[in-house]
């Protein structure tokens, strides 16, 4: 007796999700989405990370910036990013402004904490040391603070790749005619759950492969930096 635990409205089976990933692959939809959201992405996580390492690395060395800037931060980042579309919007509009807003904001904060932590948390004696050696100020950063906190920061970048693909998808449901998130919010629309699980599977595929690149690209620098602390 063959009965139906869930309905293929709710959960459609992994033969009609091939069907709708091959369908989507023919009609060019599902790679330039892909690549789309990939890209706005990895725009906001170049601004938000950039700018989270130069913060961090104030916060991190400078008393006087610790006090200016971080109770600023520390009141706006428990607010989650995706509450703020709303305030994006009426800012930027609903074209890729605010995307590259969000993003950027949501990459910004786990980067800026692991920054902010791994300069802060700088050995006293290696600063010491290099001080009694005549080290000039930016010598002790390059060759002692950074590869000190190189590790933290590449922790909060990896959490910040995560980030911008959550973001990115949240964003992508208004204003945009391609992208995952676009795709997405039209499955929902359409009541197709078959194209939704493609959706859902690209950008874990889409996140996993930037995470892993990440990941090998930037194990000799982790390496080296643990050799140096």
């Amino acid at each position: 007796m063959h009965f139906e635990v869930f309905s293929p409205a709710l959960l459609p089976s992994p033969s009609d999700v091939i069907k709708a990933a091959g369908d989507m692959y023919r009609e060019n939809t599902l790679l330039d989405d892909a690549l789309a959201s990939f890209r706005r992405a990895l725009s906001g996580f170049v601004v938000g990370s950039a700018l989270a390492i130069v913060v961090g690395t104030f916060t991190g060395r400078s008393r006087v910036a610790r006090v200016l800037l971080e109770p600023t931060i520390q009141v706006i980042r428990p607010i989650p990013a995706i509450a703020l579309v709303p305030l994006a919007i009426l800012w930027f509009g609903i074209g890729e402004e605010s995307k590259l807003f969000l993003t950027s904001l949501g990459v910004f904060f786990p980067v800026w904490v692991n920054t902010h932590a791994g300069i802060a948390s700088t050995r006293e004696d290696y600063l010491r040391v290099a001080a009694s050696l005549g080290a000039p100020r930016h010598q002790v950063f390059t060759s002692v603070v950074l590869p000190a906190a190189l590790p933290f920061i590449l922790t909060g970048l990896r959490q910040g790749i995560a980030m911008s693909l959550i973001l990115i998808v949240a964003s992508e449901q208004a204003g945009v005619s391609e992208g995952l998130g676009f795709r997405l919010d039209q499955a929902r629309l359409f009541s197709q759950p078959d194209r939704l699980f493609v959706c859902l599977l690209a950008l874990g595929i889409v996140g996993a492969l930037a995470d892993q690149l990440f990941h090998r690209g930037t194990r000799g620098l982790v390496a080296w930096a643990r050799e140096q602390a």
